[in-house]
């Protein structure tokens, strides 16, 4: 059961690491901690649903999904975010259940590595119902967005150019061991705090992100992420853009 005056935070796609949902579902973990640290904090009410399938075989796309539904048995039941926080992954995403979530949504996940996805159709279809997009400049990001206009979408991450410079030169262990936040939420991976009855089992995860070199650049990308999504909130309370 969700509250139908939060803002819905969709991100429906196929599930694959370069289209980022691990990235959303972090994020997710920050507000968590954020609001459950201040429980009188200001903080625009989500439900931040997920859809989308993955190839039969591939394994960390199937744990990416284990992991949202897990995250949101845990969120779900608190009560010190239930009026404020939901997360749902809903199955067998297809066209019927597409012709309700895309003129449902008011924030349109977009938010692939930069120079990764080819084009992207999903994105254009949230754009047509009505939702604002939050999203990297990757694919069609970047005609989208000259077209809508720079106040209907939230611009975040590293570009190309930056990621080249980059290359080489990236060490998300650092990362992991500077800044506090992302610690946090990398080790309530590592040490089961969303999987108490099967240890070790998003360990997979917490090693993609680290010492396996964070392919897609999740962690650098992640506190740009994180202010964007904390804009958005301030701005939707003050502006009502979620709301009908």
């Amino acid at each position: 059961t969700v509250e139908p005056d939060s803002m819905f935070d969709t991100q429906v796609k196929r599930i694959h690491e370069y289209k980022r949902q691990l990235l959303n579902i972090l994020r997710v973990i920050g507000d968590y901690y954020k609001i459950k640290d201040n429980p009188g904090m200001t903080y625009t009410p989500r439900t931040v649903l997920f859809g989308g399938k993955a190839a039969p075989g591939y394994h960390r796309a199937k744990l990416i999904i284990k992991l949202v539904h897990s995250i949101g048995e845990v969120i779900n039941k608190d009560k010190d975010v239930a009026d404020r926080l939901k997360v749902a992954f809903l199955p067998n995403f297809r066209v019927s259940l597409a012709e309700r979530m895309y003129p449902a949504t008011d924030l349109s996940e977009q938010i692939s590595t930069a120079g990764t996805e080819a084009s992207g159709t999903g994105n254009m279809k949230f754009m047509l119902n009505g939702s604002v997009t939050v999203g990297t400049l990757d694919g069609a990001n970047v005609e989208i967005r000259e077209e809508v206009g720079e106040e209907n979408f939230y611009l975040f991450g590293k570009t190309v150019d930056d990621l080249e410079k980059l290359w080489g030169h990236y060490d998300p262990v650092r990362i992991f061991a500077e800044n506090s936040v992302i610690n946090r939420i990398l080790c309530s991976l590592r040490d089961s705090r969303f999987s108490p009855e099967s240890p070790g089992l998003f360990q997979e995860l917490y090693h993609s992100l680290t010492y396996g070199g964070d392919q897609y650049i999740l962690l650098g990308d992640y506190d740009s992420y994180a202010a964007v999504q904390e804009k958005i909130g301030t701005q939707a309370a003050i502006t009502g853009f979620y709301s009908y």
